[in-house]
């Protein structure tokens, strides 16, 4: 099939858990990521550090989350692996050309995210109307800038 987009590579992996120090521990200590900033939304129920792997445009984007109330949703330390986030050349087109082939997406739409790019989500479950979901995993699609749009084609 033609498609009018490229998926070009992993942009992030998001990691929940009931308390991000305990996270930053290994991502940070051991694994020497460093913390490129700070998300927080009431919204989304998250508090983040935005820590990268890599450097330029072949930079992974590790997030480490808790949530802001435990009991409240979404939930993002319940799953450990929250999601998983991939750079895509065309976002719009991508959004348009999947749900027309049966891709569930989840609420919200296309936004800014923590990052400031573009991004809209994959539901991880498929429906009756929209057959195709992540299969369990949240997948986040980010439009990609254009230094990363040139490095990654």
């Amino acid at each position: 099939m033609d498609k009018p987009f490229r998926i070009l590579g992993i942009q992030q992996i998001a990691i929940g858990g009931p308390d991000k120090q305990r996270l930053k521990s290994l991502w940070v200590d051991m694994f020497g990521l460093s913390v490129k900033s700070t998300f927080v939304s009431e919204r989304e129920n998250v508090d983040e550090d935005i820590c990268a792997l890599g450097e330029g445009v072949h930079a992974v984007e590790v997030d480490l989350m808790q949530p802001l109330d435990p009991d409240k949703k979404p939930a993002v330390h319940t799953t450990p692996l929250n999601h998983v986030g991939l750079w895509v050349d065309d976002l719009r087109a991508a959004v348009d050309w999947m749900t027309a082939h049966g891709v569930r997406f989840a609420p919200g739409g296309i936004r800014p995210g923590a990052a400031g790019h573009d991004i809209c989500f994959i539901h991880p479950k498929a429906n009756d109307e929209f057959p195709i979901g992540g299969e369990g995993v949240l997948i986040e699609l980010v439009q990609a800038p254009a230094d990363v749009i040139a490095a990654l084609r």
